[in-house]
Formats: C-alpha cells, structure tokens, sequence
C-alpha cells in the first residue's frame, strides 16, 4: 500500500463524519446572521465566499472538507486547538450548527491561487512538499495531503491554495505546542524537524497550488 492510501485508510479509521446531512441553507444564514446566541457571523472573517483574509491570518474555507471543517469547530471548543477569536464563538455554536456552516463553506468555489514565490525558495518548498527530507524523518507533505496537497478527507486537509501566512502560522502552533489536533501527532513531529525558512517555502509553495 503507498503513502497516500495508507493516509487515506488511517483517515477512515480515525475520523467519523460529523457533517453528514448537514444543511447549507441552515448554514448560510449562520455563515451570514451569526446564530444570535454569541456566535459572530462566519463571514465577518472568512467572508461569504469563504476566501479568508491573508492578512488577517483568517484562512480560506471555500471548497474545503465538510467534516473537517466541523471538526475543527469542535477541536476549538474542546481547546485543542486555540484562538481568541474562534474559540467564544465554536463555544456558541451547536454541534448541528457547525455542522451546516461548514457543509456551506464547503460548497463554495474556492478562487485562483497566488503568484508564484521565488525560484530559491519555490524549489525549497516544493522538494519538502514532493519529497520530503528522510535524512531527518520529514516524510513529504503530499504523503498524507494527497497529490498536489488537495487533501485527503477530514483528516488530512486540502493545502493547495490556502493562504502562505495561514499555513506558516499553523506549522508553527504545532511546532511550539499550541496546536494539537492532528492523527496521531503527525504533524508535531514534522513540524518539529522544520526551520523556519522551511516552513516559509513549503507554505508558500502549497499556496501557489491549483485547489
């Protein structure tokens, strides 16, 4: 069996779908309304689209997995995951809520990908996104987020196109401990083994990926 179905089957076994039958509808208006029992509108940050706001370091969820989505929800709510921003409002939200906003943003388009970055550091970031650097027990990213890092179900998210900062702020939660969330800590002990040029390049590189 090779990397990437081997992620996929560890996905499988892991991650139960907790957006199945979800409601777009339903998750339109709290994406739009809020849920007005302390949960902000979705797209105050993320907007409607949800192409997120690089800037703001809010990531874009537009044509993201559903249960993913959901899950981090929860994972925010049950502080696995930390923000001040998303964590009051994941504590608003039902399970059935998060459930509908994220089916919503997930049938949304996502839109075209940035620039490319610079040669150097474009072939830095692809050679740790293709390859991988076993010499330090760094398996490449595409192993468990699929070819061209479009993910692999609830587990192991789409990459392609999300937003440079966006992805260089989560490497470095799970390198320094703020984030916990991932199968098995995979992504601590990569993180781990990265400098912080690495993290830039692979970063920059996914986000310059067709979605």
């Amino acid at each position: 069996m090779n990397r990437t179905r081997l992620a996929a089957a560890l996905a499988a076994l892991l991650l139960a779908p907790l957006a199945h039958g979800a409601d777009t509808g339903a998750g339109k208006t709290i994406v739009m309304q809020g849920n007005g029992a302390g949960a902000l509108p979705c797209m105050t940050c993320h907007g409607v689209d949800g192409a997120g706001n690089a800037g703001g370091g809010f990531p874009r969820l537009a044509g993201m997995d559903a249960d993913y989505l959901a899950r981090q929800i929860r994972d925010y709510r049950e502080g696995r995951r930390r923000n001040a921003v998303m964590q009051p409002i994941a504590q608003a939200l039902t399970d059935e809520q998060a459930a509908d906003a994220a089916a919503f943003y997930a049938a949304q388009v996502a839109g075209t990908a940035a620039g490319a970055p610079a040669t150097e550091q474009a072939a830095a970031g692809e050679r740790l996104a293709t390859l991988g650097a076993w010499d330090r027990q760094v398996p490449a990213c595409e192993s468990c987020h699929g070819p061209g890092g479009r993910g692999l179900g609830a587990a192991f998210p789409g990459l392609a196109g999300q937003h440079a900062s966006y992805l260089a702020a989560q490497l470095h939660a799970w390198k320094n401990g703020t984030r916990a969330n991932d199968p098995m800590n995979l992504m601590k002990g990569v993180a781990e083994r990265l400098d912080d040029a690495e993290i830039q390049a692979v970063a920059a590189w996914f986000a310059t990926r067709p979605r």
